[in-house]
């Protein structure tokens, strides 16, 4: 997806670096990413970005850098098993994937894209499947020229993350849930633990009533909200007014027996019953990091509608199917 190469497709234009996209417009048979996966190579030899599990990487590698070298972009048919010696199995999994390569957008296209992942816009990105490959952006699909055939991408809002109390915690959670490409928000009424220092750049700490911050920034079906703080006059608040709302995932930190005691606190509270406490999957882990694991784990298992179950159990796709890009 472009939001995951972004940084780095940005970094290189405003160095003046020339860098192509490689992006998956088309699969035949199954495939470990979905449509509109996307690398991106610069023209220093770098390069970000994934378009299966790894075996066809390689292949793309050198079409996209003689694209880069002056070759022209097309969209290029890639077999997970074109590069193997005769003797070797190709991958069960293997599919054919049909790969657009083609210089990064023109700097007006660049500009909307990087505005639009910057505040949380929602932007609409399509480039044409034939030459001359012309990229054009919209608020809506509705918006943009029919163009012919051509692959449309919809880069939406992230959903946000209300984790309540600036805990240590939370600061390990807001860096593992930063490559989740979900807006991070710290929320806390006390001075000394918003000033703490610990959360990086990639967390909002907002010092603030959570109960009153939502009611200033209702939330929806994609949001989740976690609270971390121990301290039920800041974690009620918050839970009281999540659960009135449409929030995804609500979710609260403490033992068994503490969550026994915020359910007798809450008992009138609208939405109890879609409250999860204690907080995250049972990995049995005890360090901040692999409680912060096991939390973010349950968030993504309920975002996709799972369990969270071994997969050696199930027998649902690995990977849950989005809509997220088209042709």
């Amino acid at each position: 997806m472009l939001r995951e190469v972004w940084p780095f497709v940005d970094a290189h234009r405003r160095a003046g670096r020339p860098v192509v996209l490689a992006r998956l417009v088309g699969r035949d048979g199954p495939g470990s990413r979905p449509l509109g996966a996307t690398m991106a190579a610069a023209e220093d030899g770098t390069w970000r970005g994934s378009l299966s599990g790894g075996c066809v990487e390689g292949i793309v590698l050198d079409t996209a850098r003689a694209v880069l070298a002056g070759a022209a972009p097309h969209v290029t048919a890639v077999s997970p098993g074109e590069d193997l010696l005769p003797w070797e199995n190709i991958s069960v999994c293997a599919g054919e994937l049909r790969v657009l390569i083609t210089p990064a957008p023109p700097k007006q296209v660049h500009t909307a894209i990087t505005t639009a992942l910057a505040e949380d816009r929602p932007l609409t990105v399509r480039v044409r499947l034939r030459p001359p490959h012309r990229w054009s952006t919209a608020a809506t699909s509705g918006q943009l020229p029919d163009m012919g055939p051509a692959f449309t991408e919809e880069l939406t809002a992230r959903p946000r993350l209300l984790l309540v109390g600036a805990t240590d915690l939370a600061a390990v959670l807001a860096t593992l849930a930063g490559t989740l490409h979900r807006k991070i928000v710290v929320l806390d009424p006390r001075p000394g633990h918003v000033a703490s220092g610990a959360f990086t750049g990639t967390a909002d700490v907002v010092r603030a009533w959570p109960d009153e911050w939502i009611a200033r920034h209702p939330l929806g079906v994609r949001d989740a909200v976690v609270t971390l703080s121990h301290d039920p006059r800041i974690d009620d608040r918050a839970l009281r007014a999540a659960l009135a709302g449409p929030a995804g995932y609500v979710a609260a930190l403490g033992s068994r027996a503490t969550h026994e005691q915020r359910l007798r606190r809450l008992a009138d509270a609208p939405g109890l019953d879609r409250l999860t406490g204690p907080a995250g999957l049972d990995l049995g882990g005890a360090s901040l990091a692999e409680s912060a694991l096991s939390i973010l784990a349950e968030l993504v298992a309920v975002d996709n509608g799972r369990g969270g179950r071994h997969l050696r159990d199930g027998d649902l796709p690995i990977r849950a199917t989005t809509a997220a890009a088209h042709t």
